[in-house]
């Protein structure tokens, strides 16, 4: 066998199968590459997108986080004032309370002092008709002096 003729069967089968690869074998694997690149591109779109995505559901949730304490805060500071104005309130009615007690038992004590008073000068009046009565050593008839009692009080 003459070497040329090897090597010249052998380019013929070589080109043979370059054409049959090129024709029937390469556009299948260019197209499955192709098509794996471009789900590629679509995961990467979404990975980029899904991305985006969080950043914005992160910068949400932060304002709804911030919006919340801020509402909190309101809320609070609400629920402070109110508190604020009701012990104001109790304060006041206490006071008020207090002050009425005090008159209330300044007035029972002004009106115990004029009983005890009263009841002091009937028992002064009585000493005194009853001192009278030992120094003159007779008896003092008590409704004929009634009106020298009464003067006798007015005067104590």
């Amino acid at each position: 066998m003459n070497l040329n003729a090897t090597l010249f069967a052998q380019l013929i089968v070589f080109f043979i199968l370059a054409w049959f690869t090129m024709k029937f074998v390469w556009p299948p694997i260019m197209k499955a590459l192709d098509e794996r690149a471009g789900k590629i591109a679509d995961g990467l779109a979404a990975a980029d997108r899904a991305k985006t995505d969080l950043a914005l559901a992160e910068k949400k949730a932060t304002d709804e986080l911030r919006k919340a304490r801020e509402s909190a805060a309101e809320f609070r500071s609400g629920a402070e004032k109110q508190a604020a104005q009701l012990l104001e309130e109790a304060r006041n009615e206490a006071t008020r309370i207090v002050s009425a007690a005090r008159e209330a038992a300044e007035a029972e004590a002004g009106v115990a002092a004029q009983r005890a008073k009263e009841a002091l000068r009937d028992q002064v009046a009585q000493l005194a008709v009853a001192g009278a009565e030992k120094i003159l050593r007779k008896e003092i008839n008590v409704q004929v002096h009634a009106e020298l009692l009464t003067q006798l009080k007015s005067e104590l």
